[in-house]
């Protein structure tokens, strides 16, 4: 497998490094005959890894979170010969979840920033976390397994977390994530990518741009760079840094014909 050629037509030199971990990851795979993973991936090297996988047409390899709907995802690489319940049963192997339970004087004070800047103070690698789900009286942080004893071991040595009760548990356990929306409408000229990125980021469209310039926007999970790509119905635009949110109904027009686009936005 001549690696240069496969990544000749990637320009970015963080693409090339993260893709050639992915080729490495294969060799290994087959030479071993045994499963090979990454850190943890964010939603642009997910869907980088993912149209990389079915350019090469390889099939071996599962990109997961810890549960369906995960933004950040580790890719599992493994043997022709497992069968997708083999495969399952690595999960629990794979990843963790370290549970922080709130002391009650704190439940409800923390929202998701709490935990993953408590993490960055602690000089920790962010590559090693997943998704960290919040709740009213904590939270469920997925890790790569070599890392759940480390994290459960340095949280408690933040002021913010030495009274909270903090577990290792299985992915099993892992408490789902609680989806709340709110409705908000827009008013737009069209249904231009950066049209919409403008309103649902507050900003002017000029702004709305270098977002999307800066590979900060996904559209139905796959990242998007096209300015005037067309949204529709059910389409669910994330923004990083601003929210994920879903085409929820279009109201009809103004008369000076823009467009009136009913959002839910997940809070």
């Amino acid at each position: 497998m001549n690696k240069i050629d496969i990544l000749k037509d990637y320009k970015k030199q963080e693409d090339k490094i993260c893709l050639a971990q992915i080729l490495d990851k294969i060799e290994r795979s087959k030479q071993t005959n045994k499963i090979q993973t990454t850190d943890f991936l964010d939603m642009y090297q997910v869907a980088l890894v993912e149209n990389f996988l079915r350019k090469i047409k390889y099939d071996f390899c599962r990109l997961y979170g810890g549960y369906e709907e995960a933004e950040r995802k580790i890719a599992i690489i493994y043997p022709e010969s497992y069968s997708d319940n083999m495969l399952q049963k690595n999960y629990d192997k794979l990843l963790k979840v370290v549970r922080v339970k709130l002391p009650e004087e704190e439940i409800g004070n923390y929202s998701h920033r709490n935990y993953l800047g408590g993490i960055v103070k602690l000089g920790l690698k962010r590559e090693k976390v997943g998704d960290i789900i919040v709740s009213k009286e904590g939270a469920d942080i997925i890790v790569v397994e070599d890392f759940s004893t480390i994290l459960k071991e340095q949280l408690p040595s933040l002021t913010r977390f030495e009274n909270s009760k903090i577990d290792i548990i299985s992915l099993e356990k892992l408490q789902k994530k609680e989806l709340t929306v709110e409705e908000i409408k827009i008013i737009v000229p069209s249904l231009r990518l950066d049209n919409i990125v403008s309103d649902l980021a507050k900003t002017s469209r000029s702004k709305a741009a270098q977002i999307i310039n800066q590979e900060r926007v996904f559209v139905n999970g796959q990242n998007e760079t096209k300015l005037s790509k067309q949204l529709k119905l059910k389409d669910i635009i994330t923004i990083r840094g601003k929210g994920r949110f879903i085409i929820k109904e279009f109201c009809g027009n103004t008369r000076s014909g823009r467009i009136v686009v009913l959002i839910e936005k997940y809070i």
